[in-house]
């Protein structure tokens, strides 16, 4: 996941802090550490000035030997990469460490990238944590293109998240957040915390969909999803092994010993759920149904297979269910959490919403059958709205390529970090009328899909590496948000103002989680009931 979340500088200068507090004891090899780097320093700068490359590099920004730009970089990385990209152009060159950075702002370069270009740059510059943690990468999000990831990708799109077997999930997915109407009906008048509701919400459906939910009770919901949140910023922090690989084997920052600590807790999870699932096959309880069997049961079929091409082994299934886990909770609340944002700063839109969710549902009735969904076309442009001005993952996830190549007239060397900021692009006033302003209307004008077609739009990625959850992530999302505007009158405590600032990270969350106060609305109250 992006790795560029805090500035740099900060954390490079606290991995070689100690070399300050031991400087009496150490001062030989203080001197002969100096001593190196100023050989490095030099040969750095000798093979920069005499070395021509054409096409040249894109543009960019000048930086210091060895750390490049990393003590330049600010935190809100898809912001300050807008603000470069108006100096230096809409493709710019950065050099953080040993690492090329390239960052593109421009919808006809991005498809150069994502689709002219997409097998070379299909590939992930995959962090140290990462590596070390989820066996080497093995991952869908993390493994290089290639045979094994297209097998993966394609036994989890048409074995495991196709159309039916979604859509015989519904039923947990409904049951979830029923829970969660009942719970928000008992603080009804009361401050609730939207972003916490709705992140347990979202990681009980989760467990549901992956594996009935059998050990739901036996699971710490909340430190679960610390567990995940934790793991996510451990992932996505940097790491100064990332852009010094020399300094990869010390492990400067713990961040590799933390991950491998979190990941042996996940998959202690799972082989428990494992385990229990074998037994219960074992029993003769297993479900026969091809259609309606959960995730797990799914996936244990797969890596009982023999043939290689269509199955999964012991490590890939538990790699699977965590990037499902991650990818499923985060995401999802984060784009829930910005869409209620914005309809209660527009109490307008907020009033067209209500009116589609009574006119297609009745205001006795919450909208918890499947086949409403689609007929909800304003909630589904308020989703698309919300994702245009909140990507859930604002540069995406860096793309890697396998081999030197020329985008928009420019080298991009091979083993380069790509950038693609679709924050920037999705607010472009060159491309969106109004880009700031919160107009859901304009996705009902436009026929503007979620698979990136339209590089002007592409919260869920582009080409053979776009979101292999988007389907779910779009069931996921509807549901919780029509059942939150449809079953409740939200308002603001008093006092109090809706917070905008963002928090950068693999999700863009808000700075501060929204708190609201609900107000029953349905004239049957037997609906809050579970």
């Amino acid at each position: 996941m992006i790795h560029l979340y805090e500035k740099a500088t900060v954390l490079a200068c606290e991995s070689w802090s100690w070399g300050c507090h031991a400087h009496t004891t150490f001062k030989p090899a203080a001197t002969l550490t100096a001593a190196m780097l100023a050989v490095f320093c030099f040969a750095w700068w000798w093979a920069k000035k005499f070395t021509n490359i054409n096409p040249p590099l894109p543009p960019g920004p000048r930086g210091l030997p060895i750390l490049g730009n990393l003590p330049f970089i600010r935190p809100d990385l898809h912001r300050y990469f807008a603000e470069l990209s108006e100096i230096y152009g809409p493709i710019f060159k950065l050099q953080l460490g040993t690492k090329t950075c390239i960052v593109v702002n421009s919808p006809s370069i991005a498809k150069a990238v994502l689709k002219d270009h997409d097998a070379i740059f299909a590939n992930r510059d995959t962090p140290a944590a990462a590596v070390s943690g989820m066996f080497g990468g093995v991952s869908i999000v993390w493994r290089p293109n290639g045979p094994d990831f297209i097998r993966l990708r394609k036994l989890l799109l048409h074995e495991v998240m196709s159309k039916s077997r979604l859509d015989a999930s519904y039923e947990l997915r409904r049951r979830e957040v029923r829970r969660m109407t009942k719970e928000l009906h008992r603080k009804t008048g009361s401050s609730v915390n939207l972003s916490e509701q709705v992140a347990l919400t979202t990681v009980k459906v989760m467990i549901t969909t992956l594996w009935g939910g059998s050990s739901e009770r036996s699971i710490d919901l909340i430190e679960l999803k610390k567990g995940l949140e934790e793991f996510v910023r451990i992932v996505g922090a940097p790491n100064v092994s990332d852009f010094l690989p020399v300094l990869a084997p010390f492990d400067l920052q713990g961040l590799e010993s933390k991950s491998k600590k979190l990941l042996s807790w996940f998959y202690g999870i799972f082989e428990s759920e494992i385990m229990n699932r074998l037994r219960i096959e074992d029993a003769g309880n297993n479900n026969s149904d091809p259609i309606s069997k959960d995730f797990l049961q799914q996936l244990l079929e797969l890596n009982q297979r023999a043939d290689d091409k269509i199955s999964l082994s012991d490590n890939e299934v538990k790699a699977l269910l965590l990037d499902l886990m991650i990818g499923g909770t985060d995401t999802t609340t984060s784009t829930v959490e910005w869409a209620m944002t914005e309809l209660l700063r527009h109490p307008r839109k907020m009033a067209k919403l209500v009116e589609e969710l009574d006119t297609v549902a009745g205001n006795r009735n919450i909208v918890e059958e499947e086949s409403l969904l689609p007929q909800l076309l304003y909630l589904n442009a308020v989703v698309k709205e919300t994702l245009r001005l909140h990507p859930p993952a604002p540069l995406l996830l860096p793309h890697m390529p396998s081999e030197t190549s020329t985008v928009a007239g420019y080298t991009i060397p091979k083993h380069s970090r790509v950038f693609i900021n679709a924050w920037a692009m999705q607010r472009d006033p060159q491309l969106w009328d109004d880009p700031l302003g919160f107009e859901p209307e304009r996705f009902l004008e436009a026929d503007i899909s979620y698979q990136g077609n339209d590089l002007r739009y592409i919260p869920f990625g582009s080409g053979r590496r776009i979101c292999a959850g988007i389907a779910m992530a779009e069931k996921t999302v509807g549901l919780i948000l029509a059942v939150l505007v449809q079953s409740f009158e939200w308002k603001l405590p008093e006092g109090m103002k809706l917070d905008m600032q963002e928090k950068f990270g693999v999700a863009l969350r808000k700075m501060e989680p929204l708190v609201a106060i609900p107000f029953a609305r349905l004239s049957n109250p037997d609906q809050y009931q579970y």
